[in-house]
């Protein structure tokens, strides 16, 4: 089983792991820990949805991973923006990490990123595999 397989076969296990993780940002949110961010926001939800979708195996077909890839880009295109911020900061000699490393919007929207671009991945590989079997 090569290292990809291992991830297709619990597809449903990491969907269901990213679902919480979801949860538990807007449950920040909702709780006032983290300020208020449209960015931030958005990369959640898309996390949420495309873990909704890696959660139901059956679902894996062609039109899933099109709207898969289009709220992925979408979400990817955020965290991008959002990151790009941070080096923009980084060149003009003006950034600064948070004090509360965990709620840094650097780091978070670089997690963001890398989450959103591997679920669509897992995604695209699962619906593909799926046809060849």
């Amino acid at each position: 089983m090569t290292s990809v397989n291992f991830y297709l076969s619990r597809i449903h296990i990491l969907g269901a792991i990213f679902v919480v993780v979801s949860l538990l940002a807007w449950s920040a949110d909702w709780s006032g820990v983290v300020y208020v961010c449209p960015y931030c926001r958005l990369q959640r939800t898309v996390i949420g949805i495309l873990g909704l979708l890696m959660m139901f195996r059956s679902l894996h077909n062609a039109i899933t991973v099109y709207i898969a890839s289009v709220i992925g880009f979408m979400g990817a295109h955020v965290a991008a923006a959002q990151n790009f911020m941070g080096w923009l900061k980084i060149n003009k000699g003006t950034f600064e990490f948070k004090d509360d490393l965990y709620i840094d919007p650097f780091l978070l929207s670089g997690a963001a990123l890398f989450a959103i671009i591997a679920q669509v991945w897992l995604l695209v590989l699962s619906a593909r595999s799926k046809t060849k079997s």
